[in-house]
């Protein structure tokens, strides 16, 4: 344990005692949870930082649609940048084809996807705000019927049908609770799942053993999928395999797991020639813009990279003395059928349940 880990103990204590007490709360019904005539479908983890939720929501999302299911995403929205800074004090409901200016950058990453879907396709819609309760009460007196819940496992305030936990394999879980650690919950927290996804691997063994001694939950393995590397100011300009070969990109990005996001550039056969990361959410200023530019011309770099995330975050004006590309990626499940089935099932013994 660092001196630092050492210093926070106390206060993960604390942690640990009120996330405790919040969960018993609810579990022995002292709080009440709120429930939606959809169904729910919760994506969320035990820690800080990215493991693949919103390529998790996005999948589901275009299931969903795809299914002409009527379906919305409930999420919180960090980050946003509508009236000076805050979403609305009540949130807001938009579809993804009328989104407006200015959301929240993984709001915004999902409304451009699932915008412009063809038929058969349903509207996708959103529910952006801290209440999702009343915004999921709102979309269900608009005859939504299916909702699936952004960063949702700790949202214990609403109440949902299927929980999936999404775990990374590259940095599963750490010893430690907040703030000394990354963990928001004990793991065994994963009794509470009814399905966990581990990403960015196709085999984990021992994580998966480890898993596997905290719930019964079916496990399965996805990985990101590059789908494209899109030009930011031209995004109808893709950058062909070829070309990216001849490519020497500086990365950078503000994301959860920045590590992931360098790791898998790589292994998709990417060449990086230089790395910077910034916070989660960063939005980027002009000194930005310049910092990243001045040391991808030291490093040599003819190209710069960086997530979809981010690419909502550029203030692109200030991106001039080098091609700013940015990739697009999306969730792949090697048994997605089974993974699908075993999401709905769980979603019907719950509502059997509660109808009881």
């Amino acid at each position: 344990m660092t001196a630092s880990q050492l210093a926070f103990w106390p206060l993960s204590l604390l942690w640990l005692a009120a996330v405790k007490l919040r969960a018993g709360a609810y579990r022995m019904g002292i709080l009440r949870q709120c429930t939606l005539q959809g169904t729910v479908v919760s994506v969320g983890n035990l820690t800080t930082g990215g493991t693949g939720k919103t390529p998790m929501v996005l999948w589901l999302m275009e299931r969903l649609t795809a299914e002409n299911k009527e379906a919305a995403v409930l999420t919180r929205g960090y980050g946003g940048f509508l009236q000076g800074g805050k979403l609305p004090r009540n949130g807001m409901i938009f579809s993804g084809a009328d989104a407006p200016e200015g959301l929240p950058d993984e709001v915004n990453l999902l409304a451009r996807r699932l915008g412009n879907r063809e038929p058969p396709a349903t509207t996708a819609w959103f529910g952006v705000g801290s209440n999702r309760c009343a915004l999921g009460r709102e979309l269900d007196r608009r005859g939504i019927r299916w909702f699936v819940l952004d960063d949702g496992f700790q949202h214990l305030q609403l109440s949902r049908d299927a929980d999936i936990v999404m775990v990374d394999a590259l940095i599963p879980f750490g010893s430690d609770l907040l703030p000394a650690g990354r963990l928001r919950e004990p793991i065994t927290a994963l009794r509470r799942a009814d399905v966990v996804v581990i990403t960015r691997t196709d085999s984990a063994p021992a994580l998966e053993a480890l898993i596997a001694r905290r719930t019964s939950a079916p496990i399965f393995y996805a990985q990101m999928r590059l789908d494209g590397i899109y030009r930011a100011d031209a995004p109808d300009e893709i950058l062909s395999p070829a070309a990216s070969e001849q490519e020497r990109m500086f990365a950078f990005c503000g994301i959860g797991n920045p590590g992931a996001f360098f790791s898998n550039a790589r292994s998709w056969g990417l060449n990086l020639c230089g790395e910077l990361r910034y916070r989660d959410h960063h939005r980027y200023s002009s000194a930005d813009a310049k910092n990243i530019q001045d040391r991808a011309l030291e490093a040599q770099a003819t190209s710069l990279l960086c997530t979809e995330k981010d690419a909502c975050n550029l203030n692109m004006a200030a991106f001039t003395r080098l091609p700013l590309y940015y990739v697009r990626i999306s969730l792949h499940l090697p048994e997605a059928e089974d993974f699908w089935r075993v999401v709905l099932d769980a979603a019907k013994r719950r509502r059997a349940s509660m109808a009881t």
